[in-house]
């Protein structure tokens, strides 16, 4: 049996590497490795990486052998600025702990509940106002609409919302964005092939360090004021939640219930609470200005079974196809993490007759990158992979249907997203919601485009549109 790096692909020099990866997407040279090389396939980027390409690999990998890929990767830049703590960089023992920790801790404050449900409605009405200032005006729609989704995962674990206005959250928000463009950057990626060169060359890397201390020290003062008050009888939010669970797990160090950890745990709640599900959101609003066609449709729909001013519930979702159907494209089109997170091999496991190995010469672990990108156009999966087609998630006679390759949210198997339910309701309330109040279009004279810039995320770049209340 054949090991995983025999496969046929031979990468480039690495100032050939380079020259192409600064000028474009990463993800878009691994589908046409891809076509060229076969599903699976291995590049050495400073290691070794096995690439998973479309849904039956990425499902196999994943779903059927999730426990041998259940494993993050320790690399350089992320054991230096995140000491492989949190929520997304731990393992093991302490990754267990802490991911049960923070779902049950979610669900204790609302999650998939609807109390969280009627939270982001009073958000919803919020965004609304702070739009309609806008009167029909051309402006930048991404700045509030981060906001607003920042403020739901803010009341989960800080126990408050901020204000559109409160231009200290704003630069904490810009910083986010920032930090992973930059971490899914070039420069993050000479980082981990040249940790010891990079340590000491200045360069944007640096910015990481900087964006991440100030982000962190705004989430440590938000602990030091839940100490000052902390009541244990009655938390308030996660970080109330933690402080209780630093004294039952004081004993056991392993389990990571520490401040430090409980820093680096809130700041991974915080990011993706409010990354992921904004950045699709901005992808709507574009993609409705761009088809305004479908923005009449889901219009029309919202009027039939919502009228102009009961908020959308969850309920309600059952009873609107289409617009269900065209924020699942959206999702899918957006391609929000295209490469995935990368995974470690636990075990030797083979797939598709290669063996991807535990161990690689000195490197303990094979890396593994099963790419969304390659699930959500699989041109043999969808009738127009490239094309922004609601149809996609519909039947002939309109009604709803579920597909299995239907993977946006960040993982599969043991690392599934544990915010993907709190993302789904955000999505369809916020969405609704806005449709509902304004009809969106382009400035006068301009054609909007999908340019995007990608990261950690792909990310649609800023654009402006106007927004004209019904």
């Amino acid at each position: 049996m054949l090991p995983a790096w025999t496969l046929g692909l031979c990468i480039p020099p690495l100032y050939k590497w380079l020259l192409i990866h600064t000028h474009t997407h990463t993800h878009t040279h691994t589908h046409i490795f891809c076509s060229r090389y076969g599903n699976i396939y291995s590049i050495r980027i400073g290691q070794r990486i096995v690439v998973l390409n479309g849904l039956q690999l990425v499902k196999e990998a994943l779903v059927e052998h999730g426990e041998n890929f259940a494993v993050r990767p320790t690399v350089p830049l992320s054991e230096d600025i995140m000491l492989n703590k949190g929520l997304f960089g731990s393992n093991g023992y302490q990754w267990k702990q802490q991911r049960r920790f923070a779902l049950s801790t979610l669900r204790n404050f609302g999650l998939g509940k609807r109390s969280l449900e009627s939270q982001i409605q009073v958000e919803c009405r919020f965004l609304n106002d702070v739009i309609d200032k806008s009167q029909g005006q051309p402006f930048e729609p991404i700045s509030v609409v981060n906001n607003a989704v920042a403020n739901i995962i803010s009341c989960l674990v800080f126990g408050d919302r901020f204000d559109y206005s409160d231009s200290y959250f704003q630069t904490l928000l810009k910083l986010i964005n920032e930090l992973l463009y930059l971490e899914g950057g070039i420069w993050a990626q000479l980082y981990n092939m040249f940790p010891w060169l990079m340590r000491r060359v200045p360069g944007p890397h640096k910015k990481i360090f900087s964006h991440l201390g100030i982000l962190t020290d705004f989430v440590k003062l938000k602990i030091k004021e839940h100490k000052e008050d902390w009541d244990a009888s009655t938390p308030r939010d996660y970080i109330d939640s933690f402080l209780s669970e630093m004294e039952k797990w004081k004993d056991d160090a392993e389990a990571g219930f520490n401040e430090d950890n409980l820093c680096f745990c809130t700041l991974d709640l915080f990011t993706a609470g409010t990354e992921t599900t904004s950045t699709t959101l901005n992808w709507a609003l574009l993609y409705m200005i761009k088809y305004p066609e479908i923005q009449e449709k889901v219009q029309a729909e919202i009027d039939q079974v919502l009228g102009s001013s009961r908020l959308a519930t969850m309920a309600d979702r059952a009873n609107m196809p289409y617009t269900d159907a065209v924020i699942h494209e959206i999702q899918r089109m957006g391609n929000i993490v295209p490469l995935n997170l990368v995974r470690l091999t636990t075990k030797d496991t083979t797939l598709r007759g290669y063996t991807i190995p535990k161990t690689f010469h000195f490197f303990q672990g094979t890396m593994v990158m099963a790419t969304l990108h390659s699930v959500l156009f699989d041109e043999t999966e969808w009738e127009t992979p490239f094309t922004f087609n609601p149809g996609h998630f519909l039947d002939a006679e309109g009604k709803s249907i579920v597909l299995k390759c239907h993977v946006v949210f960040v993982s599969s198997g043991k690392r599934v997203c544990l915010g993907e339910q709190l993302a789904r309701m955000e999505l369809f309330l916020f969405f609704t919601s806005l449709l509902q109040r304004f009809t969106f279009s382009p400035p006068p004279g301009v054609e909007p485009t999908l340019e995007s810039k990608v990261g950690v995320t792909h990310s649609p770049k800023p654009y402006k549109l106007c927004a004209v209340p019904r």
